[in-house]
């Protein structure tokens, strides 16, 4: 397990933890990721980072007042591309219900 400190980084955080993610956590490593929070949107879209990368988050919780630690277990190549195949199976049938509905 591996503990990264974001905090400095302020908002500009995702391209970092996605880059330790690759390539400084091996597969089936947990890593801890600790950044400052603000107005909470950075938690929604860390989050959604960790989904479209396709591995998975462990947890997800407030640290202290400002700061915020998430949780992100690497998978393997074969899971995370299967995962990411599914999601984008799911965006492309919502884009087309969307426009069958319009």
């Amino acid at each position: 397990m591996k503990r990264y400190d974001l905090r400095h980084l302020k908002d500009e955080f995702y391209g970092r933890m996605s880059e330790l993610i690759e390539k400084d956590t091996k597969v089936g490593e947990a890593a801890i990721f600790l950044f400052e929070v603000g107005d909470f949107s950075p938690v929604q879209k860390s989050a959604d980072l960790v989904k479209d990368l396709g591995h998975d988050l462990m947890n997800s919780l407030k640290f202290n007042e400002v700061d915020w630690t998430i949780v992100v277990k690497k998978v393997d190549e074969a899971t995370r591309k299967t995962r990411q195949e599914q999601r984008s199976a799911v965006l492309e049938t919502k884009a087309k219900a969307k426009e069958a509905a319009e």
